[in-house]
């Protein structure tokens, strides 16, 4: 009867919805599905961060082979899957410098974040809906967005990416830890 209940709460994702999207390509041999703060329920990583042979990316000199380097990490799930914030920080304004392009979808946002001593830009590519407002203060936990494809050629699924503060693309570093992934 729970499960019942709670698959009709509004803004759940249904057992429907839990099927994987025909879309979904996953450039990586990691079939572990992990949960995160970050989102809902134990999800596949379809494209890491680094040198991929995803073909979305223009071929970078660090990658060999003439691949190609994405700056953050694809989560797949699909649409609808409700986002979290992982951590507390402030949403920014989406002309703060650096702001993301097209391929990240209709609704990028960013939260700005002191993690480990250092700030840090913490990117959402792809969300459907987006819940929280630039200047807003979001508590770790609280819900941000929710997952979509917009923007997004291979299916509903999160773009996390983590910035230097202020910075593009090209300030990106390794989001692995910011993301907190454990095996499912």
């Amino acid at each position: 009867m729970l499960a019942l209940v709670v698959g009709l709460l509004p803004g759940a994702v249904s057992p429907a919805d839990a099927r994987p999207d025909p879309r979904w390509h996953f450039y990586t041999r990691d079939r572990t599905r992990y949960v995160s703060p970050w989102f809902a329920g134990a999800r596949r990583i379809m494209v890491p961060y680094g040198c991929t042979r995803a073909p979305y990316y223009d071929p970078d000199p660090r990658c060999a082979h003439h691949r190609g380097f994405h700056h953050g990490i694809d989560v797949a799930m699909p649409c609808g899957t409700p986002l979290y914030a992982g951590r507390r920080g402030r949403v920014l304004s989406p002309s703060a410098p650096g702001r993301p392009g097209p391929a990240y979808g209709v609704h990028p946002f960013r939260i700005r974040s002191a993690v480990g001593g250092h700030v840090r830009d913490i990117l959402i590519g792809h969300a459907r809906r987006v819940y929280v407002q630039p200047g807003e203060w979001v508590r770790r936990g609280q819900l941000i967005a929710r997952a979509s494809d917009s923007g997004a050629p291979d299916g509903c699924h999160l773009h996390f990416e983590v910035r230097l503060p202020g910075r593009g693309y090209t300030g990106a570093i390794d989001p692995s830890s910011y993301l907190m992934l454990r095996p499912a």
